[in-house]
């Protein structure tokens, strides 16, 4: 693998997770309000989410142009690290012994 099909893996993999982290806060808002009404799970938070979620598929695409997917995949694990980190520095969520170890297992 080249430096740029790593950088572009390493890339969408940080996209995704975050992409997840937006989706959590998306879940929590109440959507926009129009005519004092709230418009389902619609959100800023939804659509920017959804606008990074894409970006990281297109660039997950890229990568499998050019590297097997039995050696780009393994590197989607470093999502099982990520997500958990990205949630405890934007969510204040907390990191359990259980996440470390699962996410240690999962990454090694």
């Amino acid at each position: 693998m080249t430096t740029t099909q790593i950088l572009l893996i390493l890339a969408s993999v940080i996209a995704l997770s975050l992409g997840q982290v937006l989706f959590k806060i998306a879940a929590g808002s109440s959507g926009i309000q129009i005519f004092g009404y709230s418009i389902g799970m619609i959100s800023p938070a939804l659509i920017f989410a959804l606008i990074v979620y894409g970006g990281a598929t297109i660039m997950w695409l890229f990568v499998l142009q050019d590297v097997p997917l039995k050696v780009a995949y393994p590197f989607a694990g470093m999502a099982f690290f990520l997500v958990p980190v990205m949630s405890h520095f934007f969510l204040g969520e907390k990191i359990s012994l259980n996440n470390i170890v699962g996410a240690a297992g999962i990454v090694t």
